[in-house]
């Protein structure tokens, strides 16, 4: 089965599912976006209003931030893939609810097995704590642990997972843009096969 077939499902699934509440309020689930091809992940926390809106992810202001950060390292979306731990949008664009991350998870679970990334980067708090639970790893606040490289040796091989402040954080601290320009340099080091310090 292919790559598409196999999102294919997944979308199916999301679409058909129930597990929580979320399905009731939602206008479209959003599944991700780019290349199933690509050795790079970026995994956000849920929909905003404009990506439930045209069932995408990060197609509002942060998204903006997040085409202008690609593109300061010479990428497009197109190179990577974006996915969210959750498919629907919280209602007011709350904070997801723990029942509704282990409700959701089993989806990106196997989204990272299809795409089976070389490199993870987790777009703030809620993406980095699952990502670093789920590969065993401890997860200091963001703060602290943004652009390092964490390697893992997995099943799908080696992941390098690089933790990244929320392109949403540039909308209202225009200082923290700065920050996210050098942990995207970082980025393309490591997919240019560069041995960074981990």
């Amino acid at each position: 089965m292919s790559k598409e077939e196999d999102m294919g499902k997944i979308t199916g699934a999301v679409e058909n599912c129930r597990k929580c509440n979320l399905w009731k309020t939602r206008k479209n689930p959003v599944i991700g976006d780019g290349s199933l091809d690509s050795e790079i992940l970026f995994v956000g926390e849920a929909p905003g209003y404009n990506e439930d809106l045209q069932g995408c992810p990060f197609v509002g202001r942060a998204g903006k931030i997040l085409d202008e950060l690609l593109e300061s390292v010479g990428l497009k979306r197109g190179d990577v893939y974006i996915a969210n731990i959750l498919k629907c949008r919280p209602p007011d664009n709350r904070n997801p609810l723990k029942t509704e991350i282990e409700s959701c998870t089993e989806y990106l679970n196997k989204q990272i097995e299809i795409i089976q990334p070389k490199i993870i980067l987790p777009l703030g708090n809620f993406a980095c704590s699952y990502i670093f639970e789920k590969f065993s790893l401890k997860y200091d606040k963001i703060s602290n642990v943004h652009g390092k490289v964490f390697q893992i040796n997995t099943l799908i091989g080696t992941i390098k997972i690089i933790p990244l402040y929320h392109p949403a954080i540039a909308t209202y601290n225009p200082n923290t843009k700065d920050t996210l320009l050098e942990d995207f340099k970082i980025i393309k080091k490591v997919s240019d096969g560069a041995e960074i310090p981990v």
